[in-house]
């Protein structure tokens, strides 16, 4: 017979899976100054923090 999942386990996974949905993955063009292409610059920030990435040069 297999074991079944304890109580605690499934609390600890549905508190991660709320703390990851804070989380945002952010892509940002920039262009390089020395050739004129561009390249991506990927981060993952807190939701809170989306802006302040966008807006740093």
């Amino acid at each position: 017979m297999a074991k079944s999942a304890s109580k605690n386990a499934k609390i600890k996974d549905a508190k991660a899976s709320a703390e990851a949905k804070n989380w945002t993955k952010v892509i940002k063009a920039v262009r390089s100054p020395k050739t004129g292409a561009y390249t991506f610059k990927e981060q993952i920030v807190h939701k809170d923090k989306v802006k302040d990435f966008l807006a740093q040069k």
